[in-house]
């Protein structure tokens, strides 16, 4: 009997911090940069891996993430993270990413050859989006990314897209996403039992999302020095 999604145990071992997000969202991608940034300064690297579940807005909201919003973080949240990469979408309009499920897929099926494989092809469809303007819905450049990245089998990639095997996997993170257990994207878990919603920044709104703009309180990167010291203690 599978486990409910409010009760399943969301701590990783020692050594592994789980990150629900999606790539859709800034916050995150800020986030998992830090993260990268952070643990391979400090020398954490072979001691400290990612475990990416997906946080599907898409699903969540009933709605694909309107563009608007997307667009109107872009300015803020760059300002706070130049070395993220970022742009204003400069392909053609009808290339935007009307989905992000197909390269939260690949991040899952990349994951059952490794941690590494997955957290170079996340990081690398996230660049893809925010910096490069690539569409990531698409199968292609879902595996061009994979291909680039250089950590990840492209070949058995494909198969895994093909013939679905992550999709269950991904439709049960979705699963666990809408329950009170994750409240935002991202969302960091620690070996310790800690959880850690969109670490160092506190954010307002003003007006909706898509019309409006990210009003930034706080920003603390050195936070996350001390979620990766603190993974890597176990």
């Amino acid at each position: 009997m599978n486990a409910s999604p409010t009760t399943v145990d969301l701590t990783p071992p020692p050594g592994v911090i789980v990150i629900f997000s999606d790539i859709w969202c800034s916050f995150a991608h800020i986030a998992v940069h830090r993260l990268h940034a952070t643990r391979e300064r400090l020398g954490l690297t072979g001691r400290v891996r990612f475990d990416h579940r997906a946080f599907p807005l898409e699903l969540l909201n009933e709605a694909p993430s309107p563009r608007p919003g997307t667009d109107s973080e872009v300015g803020r949240m760059a300002s706070l993270e130049p070395a993220a990469g970022w742009q204003l979408w400069q392909d053609k309009d009808w290339l935007y990413p009307s989905t992000t499920l197909p390269a939260l897929e690949a991040i899952q099926a990349a994951k059952q050859q490794s941690l590494d494989a997955s957290e170079q092809l996340d990081l690398g469809l996230r660049r893809a989006f925010w910096a490069q303007s690539r569409s990531i819905s698409n199968r292609k450049v879902i595996l061009d990314v994979a291909t680039e990245t250089g950590a990840v089998d492209v070949a058995a990639l494909a198969e895994a897209l093909d013939d679905g095997r992550a999709r269950k996997e991904l439709s049960r993170q979705a699963v666990i996403s809408a329950t009170d257990r994750v409240n935002c994207s991202p969302h960091l878990f620690l070996p310790d039992g800690s959880d850690h919603p969109n670490p160092g920044i506190e954010v307002s709104w003003v007006g909706d999302y898509g019309v409006g703009f990210p009003v930034i309180a706080s920003d603390d990167p050195s936070a996350f020095e001390d979620l990766l010291k603190r993974a890597a203690i176990g």
